[in-house]
């Protein structure tokens, strides 16, 4: 702005005093000083340059980097999401297999329950029919004793009463 207001001043000092006047008679009008608008712009660029330097440049630096930890961490979080899917399948295969695998026990179990009950079904009846036959020994044993009692006994009584 200052370089288009002293061009402008030159501009008017060549096409001749009159405009020259003119424009003098606006910034006086105006309250404008050209060389503390110029000092002014210097102290002002001076600021700019130590901010940009010292104060926007450091800020801009950390900002970039919690960007970049910011962009990390999502990257890390992603990441993560797909080995939890990744370990929630896993773990959810690993419980299938373990339930087919309880499964075949149980039937295992089941079957060997079973055959123990057959087993034992089995020789209880085995027991029985020996029980069952010795009783039928055990019963023919003292009916045969009984008869020969029996016989005793009538061939005692056919003495005595003869």
């Amino acid at each position: 702005m200052l370089s288009s207001i002293l061009l402008v001043a030159n501009t008017a000092t060549e096409h001749g005093g009159e405009a020259a006047s003119g424009i003098t008679k606006i910034m006086d009008d105006f309250g404008i000083n050209v060389p503390n608008i110029a000092a002014q712009a210097l102290s002002f660029a001076i600021v700019m340059f130590v901010l940009w330097r010292f104060a926007f440049k450091p800020v801009l630096a950390t900002l970039d980097v919690r960007n970049q930890k910011i962009s990390d961490g999502l990257k890390h979080a992603e990441e993560t999401q797909v080995r939890l899917a990744a370990a929630a399948q896993e773990s959810a295969q690993i419980v299938r297999n373990a339930s087919v695998e309880a499964q075949k026990i149980v039937d295992e179990a089941r079957k060997v329950a079973k055959e123990f009950a057959d087993k034992q079904q089995a020789e209880a009846v085995s027991r029985a029919a020996e029980t069952l036959a010795k009783a039928q020994q055990s019963i023919e044993l003292e009916h045969r004793k009984m008869l020969d009692q029996a016989r005793g006994e009538i061939a005692r009584l056919v003495v005595t009463t003869t």
